[in-house]
């Protein structure tokens, strides 16, 4: 009796601290022939989770406008669902280990399909908000379920490297799609059909998980570590509500310091127990492991850039090029497209044999030229000449960026572990982000107080701060994506394809086959 993959039983497992897995005493199953169907419910699922983190952004002001809450109120609609998903991440991660990744997919497409009705329907700001973190908390189950079952799917070396391919392209370009979709559903029918289309993805993906997915349980579950599950998700919680808060009401704050150093203290006690508790929640050879953990910083890294770019180029495009929703998701289709075309391509010809180093560190080097071009926005340039060919290098980087990243992040973990370390994927991503957009935020406030100070605010100087304002922003998003080129050519191996093949741990002879 096997772990519980969907089609074949999982490949061998590998890595300086796992050991070959289960699979490895005997002959590797054939590929499950209904794979890519398998693939396509997936990415659908994927797709919906990554959207939904950008799809409102734009329906904000109708949103706003129809339940009269104030500008203060307003970042929550967005914070509910970033707080609950990142904080809840390992824990639906193991929950995923513990009941069955297929169980967990489909609870979750279900349970989110009920929350972004919810949603729909909200006709207060405190249901709208109960709403979306209802969201989160579904999505926290079903993201580490979808990024598990594909990571057990796909055993062969070639197929996995396309699989994640396409997985990666819906994660790094699905933040673009969100905001083209919102502002097409917003301008020509509501905010509420942002979300209620979830309800039409969740249908979907729900019927295909439980068509093409296999009715298998885990042949020995982990158990539910209850300490660990305390401080860890306790411990995001703060960390994410502190990054939150800190946007709109600065460093400063006695409130955003205040969580922000308990969360800190919490997960330091997290990381504690988990080096003596008998089951851990976040078992620590998924992170020691040195591929995976500079894998675990790439993702980190590109979300906080990534959310940046997302948000405040959609200021830039609204506010002072003055577009409609639907302009302004359309203006960001070239990034989404150029993500793509590179993470799937990455996978193909002679990219497919570059080694997983030379992916990351010239995404990472196309993403900061991307940001570095974006410096410089005007107010009346052309869009072909200030905003595209930003988008296009940006586009291009974080597609190589991802698909390597997260290939390489889930690779080689035992498939007992296969739902936490895909949730560590995913809270690397999701905790990425919400540094991004609390520290682009004050960046970007701070640089607007300086360039207004001891001036007389009047529309045309309150245009030009704003563009001062996104210069920061940029300019901080070129530096991040420029350490992380750094970092990244440093602490990876040479030669190291997106594969991951290694051999046996030290003390151990490779198996003859």
């Amino acid at each position: 009796m096997s772990a519980e993959p969907t089609g074949p039983a999982p490949g061998p497992t590998f890595g300086p601290t796992t050991g070959p897995g289960p699979a490895a005493a005997g002959a590797q199953a054939p590929p499950d022939p209904r794979r890519w169907w398998i693939l396509a419910v997936i990415g659908l699922a994927q797709l919906m989770v990554v959207l939904d983190a950008t799809i409102v952004n734009i329906a904000l002001p109708s949103i706003q406008d129809d339940l009269g809450f104030s500008d203060q109120q307003r970042q929550w609609v967005v914070t509910a669902y970033a707080i609950a998903f990142g904080s809840l991440l390992l824990l639906g991660g193991r929950l995923a280990d513990l009941i069955g990744r297929r169980r967990a997919f489909l609870i979750g497409q279900l349970g989110f399909a009920a929350a972004s009705a919810l949603g729909g329907a909200a006709a207060t700001f405190g249901v709208l908000v109960t709403a979306r973190a209802l969201q989160g908390v579904f999505a926290a189950l079903l993201a580490p379920a979808a990024l598990s079952l594909l990571t057990t799917t796909f055993s062969s070396p070639a197929e996995r490297g396309k699989a994640f391919g396409v997985f990666g392209s819906l994660a790094a370009s699905g933040g673009a799609v969100g905001l083209l979709l919102g502002g097409v559903l917003t301008e020509h029918l509501s905010w509420r059909s942002t979300l209620y289309v979830n309800v039409l993805f969740a249908g979907v993906a729900t019927a295909g998980g439980t068509l093409l997915l296999h009715r298998q349980a885990p042949a020995a579950p982990p158990k539910l570590d209850l300490p660990g599950t305390v401080l860890g998700s306790s411990g995001l919680f703060c960390l994410v509500y502190g990054l939150a808060t800190a946007g709109p009401h600065g460093w400063e704050g006695t409130e955003a310091m205040g969580f922000l150093f308990t969360g800190a203290a919490l997960l330091a006690a997290f990381t504690w127990w988990q080096r003596r508790s008998p089951h851990p929640l976040l078992p620590l050879r998924i992170v020691l492991d040195r591929v995976r953990a500079t894998a675990l910083a790439s993702v980190f890294i590109t979300g906080v850039g990534m959310f940046g770019v997302f948000l405040f180029l959609t200021y830039y495009l609204q506010h002072t090029r003055g577009y409609s929703p639907a302009h302004t998701g359309l203006a960001f289709m070239p990034m989404s497209g150029c993500t793509m075309i590179s993470a799937i391509g990455s996978n193909m010809g002679l990219l497919g044999k570059v080694g997983g180093r030379p992916r990351i560190v010239t995404g990472m080097v196309l993403a900061a030229c991307g940001m570095t071009w974006m410096t410089n926005l005007s107010a009346t340039g052309p869009y072909v000449v200030d905003v595209l060919p930003g988008q296009v290098l940006t586009g291009l980087g974080m597609g190589l960026i991802t698909a390597a990243a997260m290939n390489l992040g889930t690779a080689g973990i035992d498939p007992r572990d296969a739902g936490v370390g895909s949730a560590t994927v995913n809270a690397m991503r999701q905790i990425g982000g919400s540094v991004g957009t609390a520290l682009m935020s004050t960046l970007a406030a701070v640089a607007v107080s300086r360039f207004l100070a001891g001036r007389q605010p009047a529309p045309e100087l309150l245009a030009r701060a704003a563009l001062e304002g996104y210069h920061t922003v940029f300019t901080a998003s070129a530096a991040i994506f420029s350490a992380g080129a750094v970092l990244t050519m440093l602490l990876l191996p040479g030669g190291l394809s997106t594969e991951r093949t290694h051999g046996a741990p030290p003390g151990r002879r490779p198996s003859a086959d």
